[in-house]
């Protein structure tokens, strides 16, 4: 049986681990082995951050992972362009998936905004499993996300 993840308390550790620095590599970085620590079944955690069209790899926890995404490419840039998250069940059905890692089944990427809207990274998590993400794991996952956008600095 799996256990079940406590979202709220996931969200007041981030809110913690931002208490002395709210800049973003060691928010970013803290966040990423945060979530590689406490979700199961997850094989990668991480950030890109939006370069003008591109987005460039950021602090994480897995393999190594691809470098730059193009707006509208993959996962990640599907949900910049988007500006919604992707809960995708199965990767290699996803038109354009981009696989850092052939290992990868199934990813959940959501998008970051700063106060006035504009989108400056995702959060990506990924997995071995197919059909890892469930609608809970999305809105407490959303709730981690508006935690860091709130107090990051970017």
């Amino acid at each position: 049986m799996e256990t079940q993840v406590n979202y709220t308390l996931l969200a007041e550790q981030i809110d913690a681990l931002m208490e002395t620095d709210p800049d973003k590599i060691p928010v970013l970085a803290n966040a990423s082995a945060l979530l590689m620590d406490t979700l199961p079944r997850i094989n990668w955690a991480g950030f890109y951050l939006l370069h003008g069209d591109t987005l460039v790899l950021g602090p994480f926890q897995g393999k190594p992972a691809c470098i730059h995404i193009k707006v509208g490419s993959g996962v990640c840039g599907t949900a910049v362009r988007d500006r919604k998250t992707q809960r995708v069940p199965d990767v290699h059905a996803f038109p354009g998936h981009i696989a850092c890692d052939s290992a990868s089944r199934s990813e959940i990427v959501i998008p970051l905004c700063r106060p006035d809207g504009e989108i400056f990274g995702v959060l990506d998590i990924d997995s071995p499993d197919l059909d890892r993400f469930t609608p809970e794991d999305e809105e407490g996952l959303k709730t981690f996300a508006k935690r860091i956008e709130a107090r990051i600095v970017v």
